[in-house]
């Protein structure tokens, strides 16, 4: 069996594992409960979830001044800043339309038409709100050490497309992904874990979920999928690097998935096990470089103190021989003398 055919069996071989952990989670009484309060969010279109992303990067959860009070028995604090959505708006209109009888003789009928139009609403995130807890699904952060975890971290912000910043995120957000500023922003003081996990899923979006310069030329990916595909992708980088993220993983893509049938992973695994492979390869890459760049400032460091044990073995030899020819000068001497007194 090849090596190529290996690593991709290992990449399957976590996606599957992944695919289960969720399906036991949807089989689960914390699921029921989870359904029953997300059924009561909006779905958002895509030009929406563009206008939230833009307003506020790190929004999850949104919903109207109303929803927030009578549907989440939470309240929007005072002066917190909506985001501005656009919602349906049609309205009735009487037309006249011209029809022809049997006989060819035209006719103007009134009719009345639904004109499909648009209003500015206001929305706010969960982080604007106060009041009852929702339910999770999966635990709210991850705990644990990572080895050579410096390392490890500095070779992730080397291989991401965007800039890495630690910050104090209000709302409880782990981190996001600004894409009109192209920059990624970590919540600081968080476990490792939770820190290596957060920046495989945010460096995935800036990789997978960039708006193009272009703006006609986007792809249309709905906010549930842009999520799973995110975390799958941080959940498979970190399986393979031997880091667990399963309990926070399997309730966050279980979460973002609109049913138990899991389409937007099922559809989505091939591009989540290349990304998760481009991604394992560039930090595996570097990993590597750096270690061959330490072993030769290791090597450099050497070679000064190797030159200065042969430069002092050198000048032992020297002295020893000095040493020799002077006592063979001596014992010369010595014998002359005697030869002369006699």
């Amino acid at each position: 069996m090849s090596e190529k055919n290996t690593y991709s069996e290992k990449l399957k071989e976590i996606t599957d594992k992944l695919e289960q952990g969720i399906q036991d989670l949807f089989d689960s009484e914390k699921y029921t409960s989870y359904l029953k309060t997300m059924a009561k969010f909006h779905n958002y279109s895509f030009r929406n979830t563009l206008l939230i992303v833009m307003q506020n990067p790190q929004a999850s959860y949104v919903a109207g001044y109303g929803a927030w009070q009578t549907k989440f028995k939470r309240q929007v604090r005072k002066g917190e800043k909506g985001i501005k959505i656009f919602a349906p708006a049609p309205y009735k209109k009487t037309v006249e339309e011209k029809t022809f009888d049997k006989d060819g003789n035209a006719h103007i009928e009134e009719k009345e038409i639904i004109v499909p139009a648009f209003k500015l609403t206001t929305v706010f995130d969960i982080s604007q709100t106060e009041g009852e807890d929702l339910p999770m699904l999966g635990t709210d952060r991850l705990v644990g050490n990572v080895s050579d975890y410096g390392k490890f971290f500095e070779t992730l912000k080397n291989i991401s497309p965007v800039p890495i910043f630690f910050e104090d995120i209000q709302g409880g957000a782990n981190g996001y992904y600004h894409q009109i500023e192209k920059r990624i922003a970590i919540q600081e003081n968080m476990s490792e874990v939770q820190t290596v996990k957060t920046a495989v899923h945010e460096i995935a979006h800036a990789k997978l979920h960039a708006i193009p310069e272009n703006k006609d030329e986007a792809v249309k990916i709905d906010r549930r999928t842009r999520e799973v595909q995110a975390e799958s992708v941080a959940y498979t980088v970190c399986q393979h690097f031997g880091i667990d993220t399963s309990d926070y993983s399997f309730g966050y893509i279980a979460g973002w998935s609109s049913g138990r049938e899991t389409e937007e992973l099922k559809q989505s695994l091939e591009v989540i096990r290349n990304t998760a492979a481009e991604f394992i390869d560039a930090i595996e890459e570097k990993l590597l470089d750096r270690e061959i760049e330490q072993a030769k400032e290791t090597s450099q460091k050497e070679k000064p103190t190797q030159k200065t044990s042969e430069k002092s073995e050198k000048k032992q030899s020297v002295r020893k021989q000095l040493a020799e020819d002077k006592e063979k000068k001596t014992k010369k001497s010595t014998k002359n003398k005697e030869d002369i007194s006699l």
